[in-house]
């Protein structure tokens, strides 16, 4: 060693990690216990880190313990220890370690974090649990050992801006042959937590399933395992309890909330595997990071091998739980995995199988299918656009807000079609409320037809693909020409429409397009308005509205001109024919139904202070006359 490899040295925190420990160390949350379930499951990942280094260098664990757990409460020194023989870490992995938090999204956790009246869900979903023993203890010491290393050092922090690394001392370094030793000096008030029957409580709630045994090592009698340490997706259906898999879930993924739904069979023949899969209840916190990943863990013959395996696409990544192999070889790298065909079988399965399911539970049971709709629509709606092969089953699973009603299927679409209707319409935009008051809507409600109201970013995607469902397409209120024509309109509505005065169809075209020039690609009578006098749609060819505003916002590209529609009827509309000897006059008006069409679709006018002079001029006009 050299001489600085072997004095103390202080290091200073990673901001987010100063914050989000300030956030520990003061924390009002209710649900301390937390910090054992999260402690436990590091030393797990721990112990599945060296099981699987051994499988090509065996002599990582040669003659030594195999891995295990060890909690250790010493009332004496108001100390709760939790060790693992598993694959440790050298100096530079508990700088790394236990100092940053290499994540996507951390400050935005960490404010999250902050506004939460109980975060604890939080941080099990995050994968910040070490810190959260913060919570409990006002000092903590880690003593680690890197399998097949002879170094042993110790990390020492109070949970104030940083931290110590130095050389173990010879007594440290005897208690810790390989893995790793986080020793917590409780509170005062945590010392509930040196008592047997709290550990084994926390144990049996939260970390039951934990793949290898958790010693107990109390002051009084010898050390004896509290746990199961058993493959609960090797045993048989029959063999389990609802609260076995709650139970299961909330070990697996590190989750507070009751699964909405549980997938749990044995798949034989050209290959075998045992599944066991979870559909949560409520949005876990890396939903929307861009990497995408699921979090499936693969086991091969109950070896764990990684998280990192796609075994489910991306639009199902909220799906939680292990898929273990029996055919796959334990040395599988990382590149084998992503080219492996029997892999690829078994995602296709298994996928074919989570969809299957989810349609079983929205015929079976209604609510928790809407649990994991409300919580996951955006997501597995991305299916509808990257998955051809399922659209139709994703698209007969998706559920929608209409101007009927919420959570409605297709299926009740078509059930509900008007007279000569042959399209299933919709709107994309960014909004609920938005929507409701759009103008293009008008006609179709003159109608009574449903619309589908689709307000996620992923909608203007989705909906770009040529969709049909029942041998209906899908079509966009604000893309192309509408025809409700042999649709009927309410009498009532018909009535209306006759005492209206209407405007010559081709001079107020050729007025309006004369004013507005090359601000647009075409001005047309409009077929989707009854009241409004004007509304803006995109062509049959090309994006949507909504899909071109989202892509120019991410290019900051520049959009296509659109169509103006205007409605003949409208008094604005009939204001400009009858105004066509007064050019002036006819170019505010024809301006003015532009700019309201771009208010209504929630954009600025081009030039808001020209739009502002003009709206002027014509209010002025009419309180003069």
């Amino acid at each position: 060693m050299t001489m600085t490899d072997t004095a103390t040295v202080s290091h200073p925190f990673q901001a987010e990690v100063s914050e989000l420990l300030h956030l520990m160390v003061h924390s009002v949350y209710s649900e301390t216990d937390i910090f054992l379930r999260e402690l436990i499951s590091n030393a797990s990942d721990a112990c599945d880190k060296l099981r699987y280094e051994a499988i090509a260098r065996p002599e990582l664990i040669g003659e030594g313990e195999p891995p295990q757990i060890r909690i250790i409460p010493n009332k004496d020194a108001s100390t709760l220890t939790i060790a693992d023989s598993g694959i440790g870490m050298d100096r530079q992995e508990l700088i790394d370690h236990l100092g940053t938090i290499a994540r996507s999204g951390t400050k935005a956790f960490v404010q999250k974090l902050s506004e939460a009246k109980d975060g604890t869900g939080l941080i099990g979903q995050f994968g910040v649990g070490f810190y959260s023993a913060f919570m409990v203890a006002d000092r903590i010491t880690v003593i680690s050992r890197r399998a097949g290393g002879s170094e042993v050092w110790t990390w020492t922090s109070t949970g104030g801006a940083g931290f110590e690394v130095a050389p173990a001392s010879e007594e440290e370094a005897s208690r810790v042959a390989r893995g790793t030793e986080i020793v917590l000096h409780l509170k005062d008030d945590a010392k509930k937590y040196l008592e047997t029957y709290e550990i084994e409580r926390i144990v049996t709630a939260y970390s039951d399933n934990i793949q290898f045994p958790i010693m107990l090592v109390a002051a009084e009698g010898e050390p004896r395992q509290i746990n199961s340490a058993s493959a609960l997706w090797q045993r048989s259906k029959s063999e389990l309890t609802p609260e076995d898999y709650k139970t299961a879930y909330k070990s697996i993924a590190n989750a507070f909330d009751d699964p909405a739904m549980t997938l749990h069979y044995r798949a034989e023949g050209r290959y075998s595997y045992a599944v066991l899969l979870f559909a949560p209840s409520t949005k876990p916190f890396d939903l929307f990071e861009p990497a995408r990943k699921g979090k499936v863990k693969l086991y091969v013959r109950r070896v764990f091998i990684t998280d990192d395996a796609d075994l489910l696409p991306a639009y199902l990544r909220f799906i939680r739980g292990v898929i273990d192999s029996e055919d796959l070889p334990l040395n599988i790298s990382r590149e084998m995995l992503q080219n492996n065909p029997q892999l690829a079988q078994i995602r296709k399965a298994v996928t074919t199988r989570v969809i299957s399911e989810l349609e079983q539970l929205a015929e079976k049971d209604a609510e928790n299918f809407d649990k994991i709709w409300d919580a996951f629509a955006a997501v597995i709606k991305e299916g509808l656009y990257e998955d051809f092969e399922r659209r139709d089953k994703l698209l007969a699973l998706s559920r929608f807000t209409t101007t009927t009603g919420e959570r409605r299927s297709l299926k009740q679409y078509v059930e509900g079609l008007k007279e000569n209707q042959t399209e299933i319409y919709f709107l994309v935009g960014d909004s609920l409320e938005r929507l409701k008051s759009n103008p293009r809507l008008e006609a179709a409600k003159a109608r009574g037809i449903e619309v589908l109201l689709l307000t996620d970013p992923v909608d203007a995607f989705w909906t770009s693909a040529r969709l049909e469902f029942d041998g209906k397409p899908l079509k966009s209120l604000s893309q192309g020409d509408i025809n409700f024509e042999s649709i009927p309109v309410t009498e009532e509505q018909k009535a209306e429409e006759a005492e209206k005065p209407q405007a010559d169809e081709a001079n107020t075209v050729a007025l309006i397009k004369a004013s507005l020039g090359d601000r647009v690609t075409d001005v047309k009578v409009s077929t989707r308005l009854t009241t409004s006098a004007s509304c803006l749609v995109a062509g049959s060819h090309g994006p949507d509205r909504e899909l071109e505003r989202i892509l120019s916002q991410q290019a900051r590209g520049a959009r296509t001109k659109p169509i103006l529609e205007i409605n003949l009827r409208h008094p604005l509309v009939v204001a400009i024919a009858k105004a066509a000897a007064d050019k002036d006059k006819v170019d505010d008006m024809s301006f003015l139904l532009l700019e309201q069409a771009q208010i209504l679709d929630g954009e600025l006018p081009e030039d808001p202070a020209a739009f502002a002079a003009r709206l002027n001029r014509l209010v002025l006009q009419g309180v003069a006359g």
